[in-house]
């Protein structure tokens, strides 16, 4: 930041210990996937000497990306954390997914950090900076997060750091572009052979020096004069947008009067801003030549984290209470205070265990330390909270995780990060608390996963796996959620997106070795009667010994919607004994919840028993059972039995633009749009009731129909009558599939 040179303090490998939060910096690297986060990772670790040389995702070699599905994919599927150290701080890197299905991952990111880099490419358009990081942009504003931007792959073809600056600052600056502003400019090489000119180095506003990366290292040089008339409009504007965002009077007026502010004022203020969260310099870096150590622009990056960026001292604290509810004072980021940490992320080791990865608000954690754990781990938004779970844990080791190593450490103060195996049954949002005054911090919430995925045991040496499998898989990632239907039979994943699907396939498949294979997801549909009718049941068997006798007559009736099965006994004279008056009962509701026509539960009915006839040896309860379903599906026969399938309240969010689509793609869909509302920010929701079979899919196709700008929610509404050419698919599809189905 201050253009200053500066030595290597990280030894290759090496964790650095952190001994009080002045000294840690949490910073989460936000960006559309492949935009350059995990090489950014890469290139800073290098630069600060943990690493001795820099991996590349092409060869998931990379330090943050080490999962086994991450290397296959060639991207980012989970949250990373890489510390290293600079300038006497440690810097906990935590590298988040791009991807829009794994924002699970970045809501851990965010709720870990103190300052965000939000990183772009300039090889990518406005349409990729949008969607996930612009919500992320306005999470982190409505907490007052730093944040800085940096501007990536300015050394592929067709690229522009002016352009890029534009984009940012109409993503990002909303309606003050002037608090998004370059801190550097590129200086740009010779021409290639594409004619694109890469960077070899930087040019400081601020100092007006020249850092030249061209030989392999940094060197400073001084400005040149023919650039000064072409900098000193991008430096006036940089220097006002700083003093105006610091909201620092007396140097404005000292600026209005033409005082030539010294280059230590003018940073001192900068980092004023950034840490206010008010205003957000804009960087450019490039990974390092080979066999270089410094990457373009890795140095100034990690200059301004160590002194622009907050210290966890400065952070506002989560909200905590009682695990009964009852408020409690916010914690204060002091190493000798109560312990207050939540869990914030939660994965497997093969070796170890469940693994939890804590964010230390208050206090210092320690091995062997007693603490009260507590919460409701975390539910999608839109669900009730579960129950409150507690208890009482011994800790394990500590260590200081560096993607996929594990450095042992003997102590994690307040507003660090560290790892503890075996903590039981904790979950993602628990909190460590102590055992003798326990607290519980307000969880954050998750989206709620819409795309179902329908799973069952590949064989029958899996069946046993399955489960298992399944819920280490939704504990570690709370994004996930697990459905056993009761109507369909069907064990469903609930996830985000179809990548979301792919990564958890194929962590149950080769994590878990839990063999699955997915199938339709069935959507739970009821059968009812359009009309009234009647039905006789007769069931009479005689062969050796006690034979079987029960006959039952009913009437069938239509109820409202919601009513259910209502069964009325109107025998008289003694026709059907008492006793086997719920005999009779027992059949029809077990025959309703088989289904008749389609195989689906049987609802809205009234069923009326009439008469009947019995034998005063050869009845029985088992004989009026089944005369009961048989008199049941005689009534069928003689009425057209209404499939009714469930419909859903739907909430669409999308930007003005692609209101017309989405409400022609809805009645597409056989739905009925209600109604539609002007949100901020030139968005719109879009009502509508559709029916839950045409929405299956439905987080992909928005995706695909907003251009990943659109977000929904649905809800159960109720059950109503399917149309009859559709009906008349459903009843062949089941004809057609296996009796299961």
């Amino acid at each position: 930041m201050g253009d200053k040179a500066h030595a290597h303090p990280g030894a290759a490998g090496g964790v650095p210990a952190a001994g009080h939060p002045s000294a840690v910096r949490n910073v989460v690297l936000v960006g559309p996937s492949g935009s350059g986060k995990t090489t950014l990772v890469e290139a800073l670790a290098l630069t600060a000497g943990a690493v001795n040389r820099a991996g590349r995702v092409e060869d998931g070699a990379t330090v943050s990306d080490y999962d086994g599905i991450e290397r296959r994919r060639r991207r980012s599927v989970q949250l990373s954390l890489v510390p290293v150290a600079w300038d006497g701080c440690k810097i906990n890197l935590l590298d988040t997914p791009g991807y829009a299905d794994f924002v699970g991952e970045l809501r851990a990111g965010l709720r870990a950090a103190d300052a965000a880099l939000f990183v772009v490419s300039a090889a990518q358009d406005a349409a990729s900076v949008a969607v996930t990081t612009r919500a992320a942009w306005e999470e982190c504003a409505l907490v007052g997060m730093p944040r800085a931007i940096v501007v990536t792959h300015l050394d592929t073809a067709r690229t522009s750091y002016r352009e890029m600056n534009r984009i940012c600052a109409e993503a990002f600056g909303g309606e003050d572009p002037d608090a998004v502003l370059p801190l550097y400019l590129p200086v740009l090489g010779p021409e290639g052979a594409d004619g694109h000119a890469p960077p070899t180095g930087l040019t400081g506003l601020l100092s007006r020096r020249i850092l030249d990366y061209s030989s392999g290292q940094r060197t400073e040089l001084p400005p040149a004069p023919d650039q000064e008339e072409s900098l000193r409009a991008a430096r006036d504007r940089l220097i006002e947008g700083i003093i105006a965002e610091s909201e620092d009077e007396s140097l404005m007026d000292r600026y209005l009067d033409g005082e030539d502010l010294d280059v230590a004022t003018l940073i001192a203020d900068l980092e004023r801003a950034v840490a206010r969260g008010s205003f957000h310099p804009v960087l450019t870096a490039a990974p390092a030549a080979e066999g270089a150590r410094q990457g373009i622009g890795t140095v100034e990056l990690l200059e301004l984290i160590t002194h622009g960026f907050p210290t966890p001292l400065e952070r506002t604290p989560p909200v905590v209470t009682t695990p009964s509810g009852e408020p409690r004072p916010a914690p204060v980021c002091d190493p000798d205070g109560p312990l207050v940490a939540e869990v914030v992320k939660t994965s497997s080791d093969p070796y170890v265990g469940r693994v939890s990865l804590v964010r230390v608000f208050s206090g210092t954690l320690r091995p062997d330390d007693s603490v009260h754990v507590c919460g409701h781990g975390l539910d999608a938004t839109g669900h009730a909270p579960r129950p409150c779970h507690e208890a009482e844990i011994r800790v394990g080791a500590l260590t200081s995780p560096f993607g996929r190593r594990q450095h042992a450490v003997d102590r994690c103060v307040a507003g660090d990060l560290a790892c503890v195996a075996r903590l039981g049954g904790t979950e993602t949002g628990d909190t460590l608390s102590p055992a003798d005054d326990p607290v519980l911090v307000e969880p954050w919430s998750t989206p709620d996963p819409l795309l179902p995925l329908a799973v069952r045991a590949h064989g029958k040496a899996d069946e046993d796996k399955l489960s298992q499998g399944l819920a280490r898989l939704v504990t570690e990632d709370p994004t996930l959620r697990l459905e056993q239907n009761p109507d369909t039979g069907q064990v469903v994943l609930w996830c985000l997106g179809e990548a979301h699907q792919e990564v958890a396939l194929d962590r149950l498949r080769n994590s878990y070795g839990v063999q699955v294979d997915a199938e339709p997801h069935r959507v739970p549909l009821r059968e009812t009667f359009a009309g009234r009718a009647a039905g006789r049941g007769r069931h009479v068997k005689q062969s050796g010994g006690h034979g079987q006798f029960a006959i039952c007559e009913i009437e069938v009736e239509p109820l409202p919607p919601g009513s259910g099965i209502e069964f009325v006994d109107k025998v008289v004279g003694g026709s059907v004994p008492r006793r086997f008056i719920p005999s009779v009962e027992k059949g029809v509701r077990a025959q309703a919840a088989r289904g008749l026509a389609a195989g689906r539960p049987l609802v809205d009915v009234r069923v009326t028993l009439l008469d009947g006839k019995a034998h005063s040896v050869d009845s029985s309860d088992a004989a009026f059972q089944t005369a009961g379903a048989l008199a049941l599906r005689e009534a069928a026969s003689d009425t057209r039995i209404q499939l009714l399938e469930p419909v859903c309240e739907m909430s669409v969010l999308v930007p003005d633009d692609y209101v017309g689509p989405v409400m022609s793609d809805l009645s597409g869909r056989r739905g009925r749009v209600v109604g539609t509302e002007q949100s901020p920010g030139g968005r719109t929701v879009v009502r509508a009731e559709v029916p839950e079979i045409e929405v299956g899919r439905y987080a992909v196709d928005l995706r695909s129909l907003s251009h990943g700008t659109g977000r929904f929610d649905r809800a159960y509404a109720r059950h109503e009558a399917m149309p009859p050419q559709v009906a008349d698919r459903v009843r062949a599809e089941r004809a057609d599939a296996s009796p299961g189905a």
